[in-house]
């Protein structure tokens, strides 16, 4: 049996966690939002590639591209980004749905927000959750099944994305998580 003092030490350590991931979620969107908005039509020079047909403009170090009403950007230019050779679910699995995330890296969930959620609403929502059967930190969470759409973003020595049901897996060193993370939106866009 655990102590009492010893959970109360790990909860206070869990909730600062939290609190420091929620704080840099919010000034990474405050900045993209604050940069793109004065970003937008200004003099600075802009680089742009053709990408499988489609147009990135890079504005502000993040690369944008149109794709019907929708509009996405990227930390990474996609010539940068290994192609993904699984198969994976398209966008429209996650249209108005509620999407579940457990992540190891923050800029690899912002990236998923942004995309997926701030610029475009197309999930209904997105959601810390853990995944069934693995450990979770946090007691408060919900715990999710690959019956729901889920995206888990794990550190590993093996670099891959792996949809198994409605889980997606994205595993890679950590300094290259944010480029899988990229590559994954690319795939599920339909731009690779």
């Amino acid at each position: 049996m655990r102590k009492l003092g010893s959970r109360r030490k790990e909860e206070k350590k869990q909730k600062r966690k939290q609190l420091i991931v929620g704080v840099v979620l919010a000034s990474i969107l405050f900045v993209s939002i604050f940069g793109y908005s004065f970003g937008r039509g200004g003099n600075a020079k802009k680089n742009k590639i053709i990408y499988n047909g489609y147009e990135f403009v890079e504005q502000n170090g993040f690369w944008f591209t149109e794709i019907g009403n929708f509009e996405f950007s990227f930390r990474y230019n996609p010539n940068e980004i290994k192609q993904i050779d699984s198969d994976l679910n398209f966008l429209e699995s996650y249209y108005e749905k509620p999407l579940y995330i457990s992540s190891d890296d923050i800029e690899s969930e912002s990236e998923i927000y942004r995309n997926l959620m701030y610029q475009n609403s197309i999930i209904q929502r997105m959601q810390l959750a853990c995944l069934e059967g693995e450990e979770c930190a946090n007691d408060e969470l919900p715990i999710k099944t690959c019956d729901d759409n889920f995206i888990i973003i794990r550190e590993s020595d093996v670099t891959e994305v792996v949809q198994e049901d409605n889980c997606v897996f994205i595993r890679g060193e950590a300094e290259e998580l944010a480029k899988i993370t990229d590559a994954f939106l690319l795939k599920i866009i339909g731009v690779q």
